[in-house]
């Protein structure tokens, strides 16, 4: 049940430029997905993004930005629903960590369309955002209730790693201390 990094993609929902400002404890999630997201292109995980009506709200925020490697445009609330985006994934990694905003809304429509599409959804809750604080206590529990693991970034990061011998180990370690 642990992740590994070798079959994750992380998937950033959404932290545009317009959205995230709105977002409770938003300076905190944008800091706990940028340090996934850096912890993931030391791993060799693929961090890719999704923006929401892109003409709206914005392009994904700085610093995330500079560390996505694939940004997909959508209108759907959920990802999965959006023509090609399973295609768009990367090919032969069944695990998608999902990150971003809002919790209750794209992020949590998009995790369940991940697990109805066979995929290992792993919503990542303090890298995942809301408005108010009840919606995004809702959306965790509602994502268990239909199967998602639910994680924080560092037991994504500790868990991609396995062991303190990892070669990255002391680079990754900078990252969350």
């Amino acid at each position: 049940m642990l992740l590994s990094a070798s079959d994750s993609t992380l998937l950033i929902v959404d932290m545009q430029g317009r959205l995230m400002p709105v977002i409770h404890d938003g300076d905190a999630v944008l800091d706990a997905a940028h340090k996934l997201a850096q912890a993931a292109r030391l791993l060799d995980v693929p961090v890719a993004a999704t923006e929401h009506h892109g003409k709206m709200l914005g392009p994904t925020v700085e610093p995330l930005r500079a560390q996505v490697q694939a940004t997909f445009q959508k209108m759907h609330f959920s990802s999965a629903l959006e023509p090609g985006f399973e295609a768009w994934l990367p090919a032969a990694r069944k695990t998608v960590l999902v990150a971003g905003c809002e919790a209750h809304i794209c992020v949590l429509q998009t995790v369940i369309g991940l697990i109805d599409l066979g995929y290992r959804a792993v919503l990542v809750a303090d890298a995942a955002g809301s408005r108010k604080p009840s919606d995004h206590h809702a959306a965790l529990r509602r994502a268990r209730a239909h199967g998602a693991d639910i994680v924080t970034s560092e037991m994504a990061i500790f868990e991609w790693m396995r062991t303190c011998e990892h070669p990255r180990f002391r680079e990754v370690l900078r990252l969350v201390k």
